[in-house]
């Protein structure tokens, strides 16, 4: 082989040594169309984890409301649902950071009217409004200034009779609602948080409505 025959395919080697090498590197700039990243949280979910979150808010206005010179069995329930309703609230704070959404820059209860599997959802639900306030709906269960103002002021067996109240009807309106988001997601951790809602409020539902009627007392409707 002639020296002049060797430069050259040793030149054309080099020269397709390259081209792979450049190939290699322009891929990623070649090929940017790759699958869309995977959604974080659905609407439904950042719809449910949004309002939750402020009705969870109000279960600790009540429980800080509520006189401290009470049945001691009746303070406990109160610092119970407080740390297990803050621990909730810190987790559910933290989706929403996830996929930057503002606590309080959301309509009210709109997931439950919008999805799009739920048309008579929230009516099923018990959430009603009429038309000129659909999609601003109150949260089922939420206390009035006016009721917390009289928990503030109550004392005794009235203080604790209103607390059980509140907070009773308070947690039926949270089942109501993780009972709506277990129905409309699929699976996923918000599903699950929601069961556990579902589970744990029904039965401090229940001790309430045992404890008003050793009180002598009853559910609010």
């Amino acid at each position: 082989m002639t020296t002049t025959r060797v430069v050259r395919v040793a030149a054309f080697g080099c020269l397709a040594v390259m081209l792979v090498v450049l190939g290699a590197a322009l891929r990623p700039l070649m090929f940017t169309e790759q699958a869309a990243p995977a959604e974080i949280l659905s609407d439904n979910e950042i719809g449910f984890v949004h309002d939750m979150v402020a009705h969870h808010q109000q279960a600790l206005f009540i429980a800080q409301r509520l006189n401290v010179n009470v049945d001691p069995a009746v303070s406990r329930l109160a610092q119970q649902i407080d740390d297990s309703q803050r621990t909730e609230i810190g987790m559910m704070l933290g989706w929403l950071r996830l996929v930057n959404v503002t606590p309080g820059s959301r309509t009210p209860m709109e997931w439950m009217h919008t999805a799009s599997n739920s048309t008579d959802l929230a009516a099923h639900h018990g959430v009603v409004t009429s038309e000129a306030t659909r999609g601003q709906a109150s949260m089922p269960g939420m206390a009035t200034m006016a009721e917390l103002d009289s928990l503030t002021s109550a004392t005794g067996v009235d203080a604790e009779v209103l607390f059980l109240q509140l907070m009773e009807r308070h947690h039926r309106g949270g089942i109501v609602m993780a009972q709506a988001a277990d129905e409309l997601l699929a699976d996923g951790p918000v599903k699950q948080s929601a069961r556990d809602m579902i589970s744990t409020q029904g039965q401090e539902s229940g001790l309430m409505a045992l404890m008003l009627a050793q009180r002598g007392a009853q559910p609010l409707a």
